[in-house]
């Protein structure tokens, strides 16, 4: 059989070719003069620009010492020394901004900087660089490491090194002391600072970033948590409403003198259809009951109403909170779900009071409108420190959920003369309120 040829671009790179092109990429990183400024500080926030003033300050003292060090202890003097000290300050604080680009021009200084002190070094004096010189550049490489990539650090350290051994191999001066121990050791260093710094500050980000999606991923598992209590609830209310249909179904012909065949079998099939959708309820909805659906220990129990509201406040006073009750308007009956959600939304807020306003005097309103049913619980600021609280703290979430479920609407917030309120108005009649039925379809019927 013969073999197709493998085309070049499938064949498996050698050792060789990997090299070259890991080479010619560190290459390209290393002229990259790509905009990259020094990160702010986060914490404190006053404090965000205090590394941009310091390594400011640094390169305004590296300037005037550079100067300083040729005329004093190298002898020169005039225009020279001043455009070595510029340049070396210019080169530190465009590595704020340019890291590499920042780098380069500091190589340019050192040159320049060897250059101008070339014919007068003297006895035992380090050349290529001064000592200002050395920690100028050393300066220049920690802002370099802060911010490249750790392969791009160990270039830049090893290529200013070879600069500095190349100088000194081919136009060292006589009876000048070498400066590649030096470098070695002050370079190395700061290259090494400057990658544990670079480390630690992604691993704040990243650990920064992995907080806030365990809070979202926390709020996303404490609102469906909330819903599936709600669905719960709910299932109660409308199992509880199709059981009545079936039996009145059941019952309705014995109450009609002579029923005619047809409205037996209209009854029976609306029975047979309430019984149905009664049994996939409870084989859909029932499994949000527990963890383990089929346990027959799991109990129904009745979904409380507004009229167990004081019994409610009974508690809550016999937990130390002063509570005061109100209800104005027409107290009546409403369907169950809005019973189940006002019941719920006082409770939890009773409950936060307890939870974070301890020693506070609570009032409770209750409002009867002819359309609506307003909820309000207020609470004066708290009487001493509350305790600290190990919940996750989505209260007012399950609130407005419960809510905005009849087509409500929820507001909490602090109260201008201190404490907290939240306020609360549900449609008592959520079908017709949600838009569930258009006006033509209520006219025909």
């Amino acid at each position: 059989m013969i073999k197709q040829p493998v085309p070049l671009a499938d064949r498996p790179k050698s050792g060789s070719a990997e090299g070259g092109a890991r080479a010619r990429s560190l290459t390209l990183e290393l002229f990259t003069l790509r905009w990259d400024p020094l990160p702010r500080m986060t914490r404190p926030r006053w404090l965000a620009r205090l590394p941009h003033v310091l390594v400011g300050y640094v390169a305004v003292l590296c300037g005037f010492l550079t100067t300083a060090q040729l005329s004093d202890e190298y002898h020169v003097t005039g225009g020279p020394p001043l455009v070595v000290a510029l340049t070396t300050g210019v080169s530190i604080a465009l590595a704020m901004f340019r890291p590499l680009a920042g780098w380069w021009l500091a190589l340019l200084a050192a040159g320049a900087g060897a250059w101008v002190m070339y014919a007068h070094v003297g006895q035992s004096q380090p050349w290529p660089w001064t000592p200002v010189g050395l920690f100028a550049f050393a300066a220049v490489i920690l802002l370099v490491a802060l911010r490249v990539p750790p392969r791009v650090t160990i270039a830049v350290v090893l290529v200013s090194l070879a600069c500095d051994v190349l100088a000194e191999i081919l136009l060292k001066p006589e009876h000048s002391t070498s400066t590649v121990a030096g470098a070695a050791l002050l370079f190395g260093f700061t290259g090494v600072l400057g990658y544990a710094l670079r480390a630690l500050r992604l691993a704040r980000g990243e650990l920064v970033e992995q907080e806030t999606l365990t809070e979202e991923e926390r709020s996303r598992r404490t609102l469906l948590e909330e819903r599936s209590r709600i669905a719960r609830e709910l299932h109660d209310v409308v199992a509880h409403h199709m059981s009545v249909i079936s039996i009145q179904a059941q019952v309705a012909p014995h109450l009609v003198e002579n029923p005619s065949e047809e409205l037996k079998e209209n009854l029976a099939g609306i029975r047979e259809n309430a019984l149905e959708a009664l049994t996939e309820l409870r084989r859909v909805l029932g499994v949000l009951r527990s963890e383990h659906p089929d346990d027959p220990a799991n109990p129904h129990h009745p979904q409380p109403t507004l009229a167990e509201l004081d019994g409610l406040v009974d508690n809550v006073r016999g937990a130390g909170l002063d509570v005061t009750v109100e209800v104005a308007g027409v107290r009546r009956a409403l369907t169950p779900g809005v019973e189940l959600t006002a019941y719920r939304i006082v409770q939890e807020a009773l409950s936060n009071c307890l939870r974070h306003a301890p020693g506070s005097r609570v009032e409770v309103g209750i409002a009867y409108g002819p359309r609506d049913l307003h909820l309000c619980v207020a609470n004066t600021a708290p009487s001493r420190p509350a305790p600290p609280s190990h919940g996750a703290g989505h209260g007012l979430l399950g609130m407005r959920e419960r809510a905005g479920m009849l087509g409500g609407e929820l507001a909490a917030g602090p109260r201008p003369e201190g404490g907290y309120e939240v306020t609360a108005v549900l449609p008592m009649d959520p079908q017709d309120l949600s838009g569930g039925s258009s006006p033509e379809t209520k006219r025909k019927s």
